[in-house]
Parts: structure tokens; sequence; C-alpha cells
């Protein structure tokens, strides 16, 4: 965003650095309400750091990833994606939408790799352990949902069926369990990597993810330094290199794989029973797990790290054509399994078990529990929507998941200074509620720039909002005037079109004009145009500065006419009566008679009603001192002879012209 991107403002507390006063706190909508209490500080939470004394205090929101710069690049990036999702067309057909909603889907994950790529690579400099922290957490909440979204895009976008939903849940392993890939580099980066202690465990990682070919090259290397083995790493070559793997792409069907499949075991158990292994208790324990013998899996337990790689690896070798259906079953076998004596499950596992049920409203409600902001929901709900998962399920009060979760994540979003802009798309997009949403939070923006509030009125322009336009040029005119900014305060109420407003600010230009004796902004005034027909107050001033450009041209005519117009509309204020009559004095002087009798005679009329004005209890300026009142009447004085003069001249010249 063109905004600058900083931190929450500090506030000074006044006398919170006083003994005996102590602060406490409750959460409001969005942000932490702070207030005094007379009671000592007697929890373990503090406000500040190091002391709970500091006169120093931070406003407190409810979502600070806003403020990470890191994870701002994530809200921006992924509403790209958003918006390009829903202005889409590609519906010709499911298959094509389908592929489209993939795509989609790999890259909102694919903007959540990059930022923990660049995550990982600021986490190196950091020396604040506080900071560090932080750093860690978010990184390791950012895996966490990359993992949870890749689960989802197999289950639910993809759909995957039996056959090919084994190899997506081996990928899905691969990319998120990287424990054997360490191993791999401690073994292949010493002197001798087959006298390496985790030589044998290298191996088996790789085959307990299905990566068989790196499996083969690295028992590729046993097989060349040992002699007495190599007949037997020849025939775990041959079954890794042999092992079935399910295509969807080809026109292999389900029976066929499992045909050999069946096969490939069958050679697996012979090799066993015949003690083929027998001298090498590492590769008898690998073809153990090649027929998904349980023990020997649970042998590798320390491998897998995971339940979730567990499950996988067991699949792999028990039942490769497992159903969407039937993982519920096998995923909460196997975390009971791996969590034996522990009987609490941490959040990601119970939303990863209600991924494998199938119940993405479970995997929903689970993660908005645990999440520190609606991203996450948000994104994958509108997804998922679009897969056509949420048509049927509606909250009581009226709303569908997907808008609920969408004005919600819009409406943290406009507590950020900048990301607010964001906030508008997804509103944009909500078709039942978005729209209030919107009119309410515009109006509650705060003004900090003029440049801000263009964008505001831009926005709210484009979508015809009438009420939050007038609202906004309103609050910049009223902060214009406030600063002395006259001409700004003008152009924003004549943009609001607020006829009370801009005849204020036109008597603060006319006070101006009386105080300096020129205008100020004259580029605005001289280019109202219509506008000045929106208060008879701004009508009077645009005039009576085309009365000043008439008169240094020296059109004096067409200047006369133009101030008696002005002085006999009676739209100028009384107290600026006085200050229009002045200004016919150097008409009222010139060689030529300008103002004719009649004219001279309306003058007049004028100057009278303004004396006979001032003379009223009502509009009497009852604080005029006495050197004002004298100066005041030697010029109404100098009008009234300079009046007389004039009309014995145009008399005269009439009189003349007459006869």
């Amino acid at each position: 965003m063109e905004e600058l991107d900083v931190e929450p403002t500090e506030i000074t507390i006044p006398g919170l650095g006083q003994r005996n006063r102590h602060i406490g706190f409750n959460w409001g909508p969005g942000e932490l309400l702070l207030y005094e209490t007379r009671y000592p500080n007697t929890g373990a939470t503090c406000i500040t750091t190091p002391s709970a004394l500091c006169p120093f205090m931070y406003i407190v929101r409810n979502d600070e990833d806003i403020y990470s710069p890191v994870l701002r690049k994530l809200l921006n990036e992924s509403h790209s994606i958003f918006v390009g999702l829903q202005k889409s067309e590609e519906e010709a057909s499911s298959k094509t939408h389908k592929a489209q909603l993939v795509r989609v889907s790999k890259k909102y994950r694919s903007v959540l790799q990059a930022c923990m790529e660049e995550m990982n690579s600021l986490a190196v400099p950091i020396r604040d352990p506080t900071q560090s922290a932080k750093r860690s957490e978010q990184l390791s909440f950012l895996s966490a949902m990359e993992l949870c979204w890749n689960l989802c895009e197999i289950l639910f976008i993809e759909a995957a069926t039996a056959g090919s939903l084994l190899i997506l849940l081996l990928d899905w392993v691969r990319l998120h369990v990287n424990e054997v890939d360490r191993v791999y580099q401690d073994v292949i980066q010493s002197d001798n990597p087959t006298q390496h202690d985790r030589f044998w465990d290298a191996i088996t990682g790789f085959v307990l993810q299905g990566r068989m070919e790196e499996a083969r090259q690295l028992l590729a290397k046993e097989t060349a330094a040992s002699v007495s083995t190599r007949s037997m790493c020849r025939v775990l070559d041959e079954l890794l290199k042999n092992m079935p793997i399910f295509s969807s792409a080809g026109s292999q069907t389900l029976t066929e794989f499992e045909l050999k499949w069946q096969s490939w075991q069958e050679k697996c158990a012979r090799h066993l029973q015949s003690g083929t292994f027998s001298s090498s208790p590492q590769m008898e324990a690998i073809c153990k797990v090649l027929l998904g013998d349980e023990d020997a899996l649970l042998e590798k337990k320390e491998l897998m790290i995971t339940w979730y790689h567990f499950l996988v690896s067991q699949l792999l070798f028990t039942h490769p054509t497992v159903k969407p259906t039937e993982m519920h079953s096998y995923a909460q076998s196997c975390l009971d399994i791996f969590t034996t004596g522990d009987s609490s499950s941490e959040p990601l596992d119970n939303i990863l078990l209600a991924a494998f049920e199938l119940d993405i409203h479970q995997v929903i409600k689970e993660f908005s529990i645990v999440s520190h902001n609606w991203w996450f929901v948000a994104h994958l709900t509108d997804l998922l929507d679009h897969c056509q998962l949420f048509q049927s399920h509606n909250l009581y009060f009226g709303s569908n998941m997907r808008e609920y979760l969408l004005l919600e994540y819009a409406s943290g979003l406009f507590s950020h200074h900048s990301l607010w802009q964001l906030g508008v798309d997804y509103l944009d997009y909500c078709p039942e509620s978005g729209r209030v949403y919107l009119e309410l939070l515009m109006e509650r923006i705060p003004l900090t720039t003029e440049k801000k509030a263009l964008k505001a009125l831009r926005i709210c322009e484009q979508r015809q909002m009438t009420e939050q336009v007038r609202s906004i040029c309103k609050t910049m005119a009223m902060q214009a005037l406030r600063n002395g900014r006259l001409g700004s305060a003008l152009s924003w109420s004549i943009r609001a079109k607020d006829a009370a407003f801009a005849t204020l600010i036109s008597d603060q230009f006319l006070k101006d004009y009386c105080e300096r004796g020129k205008f100020s902004d004259l580029d605005l005034i001289d280019n109202l145009g219509p506008a000045m027909l929106l208060s008879d107050r701004l009508t009077f001033l645009g005039k009576y500065r085309e009365f000043h450009r008439l008169y240094s041209e020296q059109q004096f005519e067409e200047a006369a006419c133009l101030l008696l117009l002005l002085m006999t509309a009676r739209i100028a204020p009384c107290s600026f009566w006085l200050t229009l009559l002045l200004d016919a004095l150097p008409l009222l002087g010139q060689h030529q008679v300008i103002f004719s009798a009649e004219q001279t005679y309306q003058l007049m009329r004028c100057l009278e009603d303004r004396m006979e004005a001032k003379r009223e209890p009502i509009v009497s300026d009852v604080s005029q001192s006495s050197q004002d009142k004298s100066l005041e009447k030697t010029k109404v004085d100098m009008l009234r002879l300079a009046l007389a003069r004039n009309l014995a001249r145009a008399i005269v010249k009439e009189g003349t012209l007459q006869a």
C-alpha cells in the first residue's frame, strides 16, 4: 500500500509512573480497553515490559499479525488472488472449473510458502530473544496453515479418489515432513556414508515416504562398498524398483493395480520367509516395512515424527487404494497409536482429523478457535464455496458461512491504517451485508491525511455511497478550517455539496479579506464556475472576486454595474456592506462619470440602509471602540461627500447630453 507501514502509536498515560496506580484491561471490539484500577496487580499478566508501572503503553489490538511486514505481504498477495477468483468466469465445464480452483489453491499455498521462506531468511539476524520467539511462533503457525490448506486441497478441492488419493498424500507428507532429508544430508556429507550410523535410517526414511528412487541411489553405495551384502542389496533394489505405483493419467484400472500390488507383496513375503535378508537386520526391517508390518513400522516411529506421516506410510504398504471415506478410521487409529499415554490431543490434530472425516465445517470451526486472525478460514471457505461445498449451510442469523467469515476478515483489515483498502474488495463480494458493513466502516476510517481522504472518497464515489461522500468531505472541510486552510476547506465543502458549510467558509474568506486587504487561494475562487451557485454567499464571493478582476483590468463601467448589483441583491453579510460601498470610492473619483444619477441614488440608499441597520440594537456592535467608531464615521462622511459630488457630475452630464 502507499501509506507507510508503522507500528501502533505509543501513548503516554499521565501519572501512571506514580506509585499505587495500576492499569486493568478488557478486550473490546478489535482492540484493548485500558482503565485505571485501585487494586494492585496480583495476576501474572503485565501490559508492558519490563514493569507494569512503566508510563509508556501501546495500543493493543486483537490481531497484531497485520503489523508484521512479512505477514502483510501475505495479505496483499492473497487479496489479488481472491479478487481474480471472483472475477473469473471460467465455468465452461465442471472439469475445467475444478482445474481452475486447484490452480487458485496452489497460488494461495505458494504465497504462504514464500512468506515462510522470507521469515526463515530473516530469522537468523534477530538477536532479541522476545522477537526471535515471536518470529518462531509466526513461522510455526504459517507452516500449520499451509499443512492444513494442502490437505483440504487434496480432500475437498481436488476431491481425490481411490488410488490417486494416496499419491497426493505422499506428496503432502514429503513437503511437510523433511526429517529424512536432514538425515540424508548428514550421511552424504560424511567421509564414509555407508559407515555412518544413520545410513540405513536415511534409506528407510526414503522408503517410508515412497521415495524409492532416492532409496535405491543410496542403497547403491552399499552395493558398491560391500561384497558380502551385494546380492541382498540387489534383491532389495529389485523389490524397490518394481513396487507398483498407481497412475491416474494412464489407462490402468484399480483392479489391475491391486493385482500387481498383491503379486509384488507376495514376492516380498517369499524373500522374507526364505531368509534372503537374514544376515542383514537393516534390510530385513525394510522388507517388513514393504509388507506393511505394523511392528516394523512402529520401530521406525522416530523417522516419521508425526502421526499423519505414520498414517500415510502405513496406507502406502497396506491399503494403497484407500478411499476418502475410509481415511478417518485409519487416521484416528494412527493418532491413538502415536499418542499412547497422552489423553489430550493438540488443536492441529483435531483439525487434521476433521479434514480426514471430510467435515469441512468442523475444520473451519477448529481453525477459527486457534487462529490469530481470519485469513485462513475466510480464504479457504471462499474457495470451498466455489466448489459448492457450503451451498446448503446457513448460519442461524441468516448469513452463510462464507460471507460471515469474509465480513469478519474485512472488518479486521479496516483496523489497519493502510490495509483497509484491501477490505473494501472483500466487502464488495459479500452480497447480503457487504454494502452495509462498508458504509459503516468507511465512516469510521481516521482521515489522518488528505491523500487518505481522497482514496476513501474515490471508493465511496465509485460505489455511489452519497452519505459517506458527504461525511468525508465535511470532515476534511472542518479539519482544513481548523488549520486555517480556507481554500482546502471551501473545496471540500463544495465537493460535499454542503450549502451551509460553504456559506460559513465564504464568510471566513470575506473576514480574511477585510483583515488582510486581499484574497487567499485566488486560483480556487477564480475557477469556481457553476459551484458558486451552491449558496448565495458563495455566489457573492465569486462575483465579488470578479469585480476586483474587472477593476484591475480597468473595465470600470462593467465593474461598477457588478458592484451595484452585489449591493442591491443583498446577498452579502451586513458587516460587509460598508466594504462594498468603500470599493465604490475609486470609481466615484474617476475623471469620467462611471455611476449614473440613478445608480448614485441606489448607492445612497444602500448607505442609508446600512446605517439604519447599524443603529438597530440587535446588530449593534457594543464592543466597538470609540476609535473604531470615529474611523467608521470618517469613512461614511467620505462616502457621502463622494456620492454627492458624483450625483452632481452625473446630473450635469446627463442634462448636457439631453440638451
